[in-house]
């Protein structure tokens, strides 16, 4: 894609000023972007159809352009054409699916259902079944590992189960004190995991197959979502008590920067290009943090609507998409952001 799907690279001001923003979405802007336009750009609003509960999480196939969407309270997968801002369809008979991912060598699809602990796979040409590896209990967020042809898949009371894309075999386990919410994965083989139940963060090496080192978060709670900076080899994770996104430094998780963020967060990204993060939340935001700004600072504070916590930003696309679920008089959809500039 060209044209609108390509984004300028500006400074931005410090001052804040309150702007409207297109599509009757409202956010803090600085003054630079009260002249060039919203930070973030409503673009589209996407129907999922007749799908109701909570939304979980978003996975993108880059070639077919096709958004997937765990629709967790509805036992769901939706499928989404990019181009075409349509639903294709929601594949049923899932089981509370929480995470969802696509490995693009072997073009299969896996969704991971908390219901009952299996891994569903998809054929990503025509999304029919193909298999389906039982891990236990509670399987939860999914990562690939491109380099080694690995999907990891956080489960049970605490594991990170390691699959053979090319077998489709659980081939290991990689054994946690408590139950893995978001997590990332390294070039170097490194994997920086969330364990909320336990307010910290633990550090795996995943050629050794086990956790090395545990970075207790004293005084914060609910830490789920969770990017790595790799320019400036940085963990950025958001926490929901208190509301805060703290920065650590990779090599040994000293504190690099913390602040006041959006409520009840469960993703963040970070845009490289802009060199911006992007943390959604179920209170009804998504927040911009400027992550080169000394010292690091939010600069919008952007309505959505509630119970949109979960998004996936796509950096090839240059497109944020914000999953929305199905309440009072708003449906379930995907709303599609640009950012700018």
């Amino acid at each position: 894609m060209t044209g609108c799907w390509k984004g300028r690279f500006l400074r931005r001001a410090a001052a804040l000023v309150l702007v409207p923003v297109a599509v009757s979405v409202c956010c803090w802007v600085d003054s630079t972007e009260a002249e060039e336009g919203p930070i973030l750009q409503l673009e589209s609003k996407i129907s999922l159809g007749q799908v109701s509960g909570r939304i979980d999480h978003l996975a993108v196939d880059l070639k077919r352009q096709r958004l997937f969407i765990a629709e967790l309270g509805n036992n769901t997968l939706g499928i989404v054409d990019l181009p075409g801002r349509k639903l294709l369809r929601n594949l049923t008979g899932l089981s509370e699916p929480q995470g969802v991912a696509y490995e693009p060598a072997s073009d299969v699809v896996y969704v991971a259902n908390a219901g009952d602990g299996s891994v569903r796979l998809y054929q990503g040409s025509d999304c029919r079944a193909i298999e389906t590896i039982e891990l236990g209990k509670d399987a939860d967020n999914i990562r690939v590992d491109a380099a080694t042809h690995r999907v990891i898949v956080g489960y049970g009371r605490g594991a990170l189960a390691v699959i053979d894309a090319v077998t489709r075999q659980k081939v290991s386990d990689i054994e946690l004190r408590e139950h893995p919410e978001g997590f990332q994965l390294t070039q170097t083989g490194r994997i920086f995991v969330n364990l909320p139940d336990e307010s910290s963060i633990g550090v795996i090496d995943s050629v050794a197959g086990k956790q090395i080192a545990s970075w207790p978060q004293n005084g914060r709670k609910g830490n789920y979502p969770m990017a790595l900076d790799y320019a400036q080899e940085q963990v950025v994770a958001g926490f929901r008590h208190p509301a805060v996104l703290t920065i650590l430094a990779m090599a040994d998780g000293a504190p690099i920067a913390k602040l006041s963020v959006c409520e009840d967060s469960d993703d963040v990204f970070v845009d490289a290009k802009r060199r911006h993060a992007y943390i959604s939340c179920g209170a009804g935001f998504v927040d911009v943090v400027d992550l080169d700004a000394k010292p690091v600072v939010r600069i919008a504070h952007i309505p959505t609507a509630p119970g949109a916590r979960t998004s996936l930003f796509m950096p090839e696309l240059d497109r944020l998409a914000i999953a929305v679920p199905a309440r009072g008089s708003i449906p379930a959809s995907i709303w599609l952001f640009r950012p700018t500039p």
